[in-house]
């Protein structure tokens, strides 16, 4: 797909639409409060429609768009970290147990993934959104090699984060 100088809003919010996902992720991962991730995602937005018209095809939208917003979240700007709340809310029923103990590791694996670098970050979130060696090469900028090895050094520092954790 190539949209030169004439792309129009329409294939625009349609690209945004189908792959709003990775924005958000991305987002979630280098923002702590949610004002801050819809800051990131906005700031995303208007970068990827500055560079829309220059989207030649080369690479597969998804992998431009992660491109831009991995740049976003990279080189944004910082604000303060956030006040932590505490709820005294317990659970009534099993079926709300289960679905808090699934945010809890959710939650879990977003404060593991904030322990790393900022680059490993990056490499993991692309990992797990099972993208190739390839489809990350390009991303990145790195090597096939480099992203198998730094990604077993990941894991095992995400295996330390979680045996200290237990």
């Amino acid at each position: 797909m190539t949209f030169g100088k004439d792309v129009n809003e329409k294939d625009f919010l349609s690209e945004i639409s189908r792959h709003q996902g990775i924005i958000r992720k991305i987002c979630r991962v280098y923002r702590r409060t949610s004002e801050d991730q819809q800051d990131c995602f906005q700031e995303t937005l208007l970068q990827l429609w500055k560079s829309f018209p220059s989207f030649r095809g080369d690479s597969k939208i998804s992998t431009w768009i992660y491109r831009i917003a991995l740049n976003v979240a990279l080189t944004g700007f910082r604000k303060r970290e956030p006040e932590i709340t505490y709820s005294d809310m317990l659970p009534d029923s099993p079926e709300f147990v289960q679905a808090e103990e699934t945010t809890r590791r959710q939650e879990w694996l977003i404060w593991a993934i904030r322990q790393l670098t900022e680059a490993d970050r990056a490499l993991l979130i692309l990992y797990l959104d099972e993208l190739s060696y390839r489809e990350i090469a390009d991303i990145t900028g790195l090597s096939e090699g480099n992203i198998g090895v730094k990604l077993n050094r990941i894991k095992r520092r995400l295996t330390e984060l979680a045996k200290k954790n237990k």
